[in-house]
């Protein structure tokens, strides 16, 4: 049963949301019959990445509003992100546009290693504060991942793997996603935001059922007395 998730990972609720559907999921029987793919998406395609500037001030200049209204603001995502047992470190986080960090992902993808790359980019941006638009850092949490070095080096200096972050990001907007994440259900069951596990758990319930439907075997009809 195929669940595809759409996230950016300079997303607070991305990274929060994953936890949520992580913990519906250790809880679901049909669990082994999930197959996860991660998909990309950009909040902000345009942003700049300003190495040395902390996305709290950025906020604030972006919204109009003062720095203290934005540190507010990134206290509160910090709490809800606590109750999943994240940890993070909004003071460290770096303004950073997500393209290459994306391609990244695609590239493990290849490897089956999206999940792992998705966790790992994650942790880097929010607790860290790595520059997820530095190719140093990308190469370095490719290779924590287990990717080989050159196939990092060389996604990296190319424009490898640039049309699938565009088409993910074209194809959530077909499937009318307003934002991230997003979750898909074989293809069919939407869930949109970090919602709570339990509501996760009822969508991974009634998707696996159907799922299960539709791969229930023809049954064999033995025939009796000569054919």
């Amino acid at each position: 049963m195929k669940v595809e998730i759409w996230s950016d990972i300079m997303c607070p609720f991305c990274y929060i949301g994953k936890r949520k559907w992580e913990a519906a999921l250790a809880q679901f029987d049909g669990r082994a019959d999930v197959q996860v793919s991660w998909r990309s998406y950009q909040l902000d395609p345009d942003l700049v990445s300003m190495p040395g500037k902390s996305v709290i001030a950025y906020l604030a200049e972006r919204k109009g509003q003062s720095l203290a209204w934005s540190e507010q603001a990134h206290a509160q995502v910090t709490a809800m992100a606590a109750t999943v047992g994240l940890d993070f470190r909004m003071d460290r986080a770096i303004v950073a546009n997500s393209f290459d960090a994306h391609r990244l992902i695609h590239l493990a993808k290849a490897s089956q290693l999206d999940d792992l790359a998705e966790e790992r980019i994650f942790q880097a941006y929010f607790t860290e504060g790595a520059d997820i638009a530095d190719h140093a850092t990308l190469l370095s949490l490719g290779l924590q991942i287990g990717l080989p070095e050159q196939q990092v080096r060389t996604m990296l200096s190319t424009d490898a793997h640039s049309q699938a972050v565009r088409d993910d990001c074209a194809l959530a907007a077909e499937l009318g996603a307003r934002g991230v994440p997003f979750f898909v259900l074989n293809g069919k069951y939407g869930v949109m935001g970090a919602q709570e596990s339990t509501t996760f758990l009822r969508a991974l319930e009634q998707a696996h059922i159907e799922w299960m439907a539709s791969h229930i075997p023809p049954t064999t009809i033995v025939a009796e007395g000569p054919v």
